[in-house]
């Protein structure tokens, strides 16, 4: 039997009705104790307190024809606003939201060559962000910050393509802004973004294809990141015995084989170019070009093994991909699926991936939201995405 003092049993319940407002908004008082089954007095000294902290507001009567008309309830998502950042290889994106994920603002910079300025380049992209004249009661909650690497303990331990070793992001920019700082790898934010406003499943594999190859992986509503962080980082399992050099020491590793740098590196080689973008590979590819043909026979091939591994590996309910190559061809999913041979992999969904370029930095906005109002599940839904 578990018991606990009043106390925190009046946090589990002010926690559950907080959830409930935000989920099922909105919503009245009598609604709220019917879901929950707790007194109809319990909801009314919560709802009050949440008032009292502006996190709730009244927005007039349900429409309804018996008796006294009850009192709708609504989350004030103008209570603060969020900061969520993906520190690109190339590019840094920013997203200010409210607290629903809402009433977006983005901003891109280029990711600076000499990482030793990167907490003054941060910062004075933080800065540059604060709403202008904007009255909210909490402020700046807190900032999410996207690595492509491995974290552990809200540090960067390792980072392939860029160095942020020795650099305690989360501690100078939290002495700076005086608000939680949160350090996640991409591939478990893109899962986290996902989950919070597209797919609702309890087990998720989320393939990330950028500079390298990451895998956000959720298991029973949870994000699994192993034993020191490094769970997920698929790109390093090794395809290729004796293969390519990898920057992790290994040889052989996915990534030097399927990632979008790897790919179009190849492409370029191809072509005797000194550098392409995905644009002209589609272009290329679209009218029937036999390099750019090849280079995503390859994509189709190697993401082939890699999803095939992960099925057998996690089982999850879904699997998403979050890639150019997906994006800009969906069609590409059904291809990949149609490679996998096994009997075991007929029952999983396999999608492209739905926030596309956003969901890293949607997933730090779920990550930050959640602590600031201490609660479980949340269900939001971005009107905006960008």
């Amino acid at each position: 039997m578990i018991t606990g003092s009043k106390e925190l049993i009046r946090d589990i319940n002010s926690t559950l009705v907080l959830e409930t407002i935000i989920n099922t908004k909105p919503i009245s008082r009598a609604a709220i104790s019917k879901k929950l089954g707790l007194t109809k007095a319990t909801i009314s000294t919560i709802v009050q307190d949440l008032i009292n902290k502006d996190l709730v507001i009244e927005i007039g009567s349900d429409d309804t024809d018996l008796g006294r008309k009850p009192i709708l309830l609504s989350f004030n998502k103008k209570a603060g606003y969020v900061i969520s950042i993906d520190i690109g290889v190339e590019t840094i994106s920013a997203l200010l939201t409210d607290l629903e994920g809402e009433d977006c603002s983005l901003k891109q910079i280029k990711t600076p060559k000499a990482n030793e300025n990167i907490v003054q380049v941060l910062s004075s992209l933080i800065e540059s962000m604060k709403p202008a004249g904007m009255d909210t009661t909490y402020g700046l909650v807190g900032i999410s910050l996207g690595i492509h690497g491995v974290v552990y303990h809200n540090k960067v331990s390792f980072t392939p393509y860029y160095d942020l070793a020795g650099i305690d992001l989360a501690d100078e920019l939290e002495q700076h802004f005086h608000t939680p700082i949160f350090l996640q790898n991409e591939a478990n934010l893109s899962v986290l973004g996902e989950k919070t406003f597209m797919f609702d499943y309890p087990n998720i594999a989320n393939i990330s294809v950028h500079s390298g190859i990451g895998l956000g992986l959720l298991i029973n509503n949870s994000l699994y990141t192993g034993y020191n962080g490094r769970a997920g980082e698929f790109g390093h399992t090794i395809v290729e015995v004796d293969g390519k050099e990898c920057p992790c020491g290994n040889h052989g590793c996915l990534e030097q084989y399927v990632s979008e740098r790897a790919l179009l590196r190849e492409f370029a080689k191809r072509k005797g170019l000194a550098d392409v973008d995905f644009e002209i590979l589609s272009s290329m590819y679209q009218t029937g070009d036999k390099d750019a043909i090849y280079i995503i026979d390859k994509f189709i091939k190697y993401m082939s093994v890699c999803i095939n591994n992960v099925l057998n590996a996690y089982n999850p309910d879904i699997v998403i991909i979050n890639s150019s190559f997906t994006n800009f061809f969906p069609g590409l999913t059904k291809l990949i699926e149609q490679s996998l041979s096994s009997r075991m992999n007929s029952v999983t969904h396999i999608v492209p991936s739905a926030l596309q370029d956003s969901s890293i930095l949607l997933g730090g906005i779920s990550v930050v939201i959640k602590n600031f109002l201490a609660i479980g599940t949340l269900k939001l839904q971005n009107n905006e995405l960008f």
